[in-house]
C-alpha cells in the first residue's frame, strides 16, 4: 500500500500538467530597438556665439527719456528724400492728371493770398441809464505767414456820436506757428485827435485761447496797453459759450483820454452764440467792467459810473 499510493498521486497529476501545458502564456516580444540618435547637421562645424544686440550702443544713454520735438520744431527732412525722380507720379497716373493735383495741392497749401474778415461783437448793450452799442472787427489780407491786418472797435450811446473809437492798419509777420508779430498805426476817430505807433502780437495760445496784447505809443508820448483773450468752450456743435477779458493799462495818466496809471479798466464777460451756419451766429451775454485807480477818479470827474454790469445781443460773423 505504501507503494500504490504514491503510484495512483503521479498518475492522477499527469493529465493535468498536460492540460495547463496548452494554457501557457506566450513569451512577452522582444523590445523594439532604439531608434539611431539623428545625425546634427552643424557636427564638425564651429559656431560662433550668437551677436549681442546691444553691441556698440551706450547703454547709459537707454536710461534717458526720449527728449520730443516740440511744437516749435520739425522731424528733419530723410537722407533720401529728392532723390527719386521730380515726377514720378506723372508715369503712373498720367502728367494731366497729377498737374490738376499739384494745382489743387498748391492753392490749398501752399503760400497763397487769402481774404479774412470777421465782426468779433457787433452788439446792443443794455444796463442802468442810457443803452449803447459795440463794434469790434478785424481782418487781413495776405500768406499765411504775412498779412495786413486792419481793425476797428468802438462804443457808445443810442442817438450820440460814439465815445471811443478806433481803427488801426498793421503789417504782421509769422515768427512762430499760430502767432503773429504786429506793427502799424492806430487812429482814434473820437475824442482827442490822437495817433499811435502800435506793436504787439497776435494768435492762438494753449488750451485754444485766442489772445491779442498791444503796445501804443501815442504822438504825445504817452504808453498804454491793451491784453484781449478769449476761448470758445463748445457745448454742442453749434451751440458755444465764449467767456472773454480785456485788461487796459497805462504807464501814466493821461487825462486828455481819461486814462490813469497802472491798471485802468477791466471788463469781464461771456456770450452764448448758436451758429445757424459756421459763418453767422447770433448770441446773448452779459458783461462786466471796473475802472480802477486814477481812471476811476477820471470817470467821476466826468460825471461817469466806475462800473457797469451789461445785458448783450448781438451777432458774430465773417466771411
Amino acid at each position: 500500500m505504501k507503494i500504490v499510493l504514491p503510484l495512483l498521486a503521479l498518475l492522477s497529476a499527469a493529465p493535468l500538467a498536460a492540460q495547463h501545458q496548452h494554457h501557457e502564456p506566450a513569451p512577452a516580444p522582444a523590445p523594439a530597438p532604439a531608434p539611431a540618435p539623428a545625425q546634427d547637421p552643424h557636427a564638425g562645424h564651429h559656431m560662433p556665439p550668437p551677436a549681442d544686440p546691444h553691441a556698440g550702443h551706450d547703454m547709459g544713454e537707454m536710461d534717458k527719456a526720449p527728449v520730443s520735438p516740440g511744437p516749435t520744431m520739425e522731424t528733419p527732412t530723410p537722407p533720401d528724400a529728392g532723390s527719386g525722380p521730380p515726377r514720378a507720379a506723372d508715369a503712373i497716373w498720367g502728367a494731366e492728371v497729377m498737374a490738376a493735383s499739384r494745382e489743387d495741392l498748391r492753392r490749398t497749401h501752399g503760400d497763397f493770398p487769402v481774404f479774412w474778415f470777421q465782426g468779433d461783437r457787433f452788439e446792443t448793450q443794455v444796463r442802468d441809464g442810457a443803452d449803447g452799442y459795440l463794434w469790434d472787427i478785424q481782418g487781413y489780407y495776405g500768406t499765411p505767414t504775412e498779412r495786413l491786418w486792419f481793425k476797428s472797435e468802438g462804443e457808445g450811446e443810442f442817438g450820440s456820436k460814439p465815445e471811443d473809437a478806433e481803427v488801426q492798419a498793421l503789417y504782421a509777420r509769422a515768427f512762430m506757428p499760430f502767432w503773429d508779430v504786429q506793427a502799424g498805426i492806430r487812429h482814434d476817430i473820437a475824442g482827442p485827435d490822437t495817433t499811435h505807433a502800435v506793436i504787439g502780437v497776435q494768435g492762438l495760445a494753449p488750451y485754444m485761447f485766442e489772445v491779442d496784447a498791444a503796445l501804443f505809443l501815442s504822438h504825445r508820448g504817452d504808453l498804454t496797453a491793451r491784453i484781449e483773450a478769449e476761448v470758445d468752450q463748445r457745448i454742442t456743435q453749434r451751440l458755444i459759450l465764449q467767456p472773454r477779458v480785456e485788461v487796459n493799462l497805462s504807464a501814466q495818466d493821461v487825462p486828455e483820454l481819461g486814462i490813469g496809471s497802472g491798471l485802468d479798466q477791466i471788463e469781464v464777460g461771456a456770450r452764448l452764440r448758436y451758429e445757424i451756419r459756421r459763418e453767422f451766429a447770433p448770441y446773448i451775454g452779459i458783461e462786466q467792467s471796473w475802472r480802477i485807480g486814477k481812471g476811476a477818479d477820471f470817470a467821476r470827474l466826468r460825471g461817469e459810473g466806475t462800473s457797469a454790469t451789461s445785458l448783450v445781443a448781438g451777432i458774430r460773423f465773417w466771411f
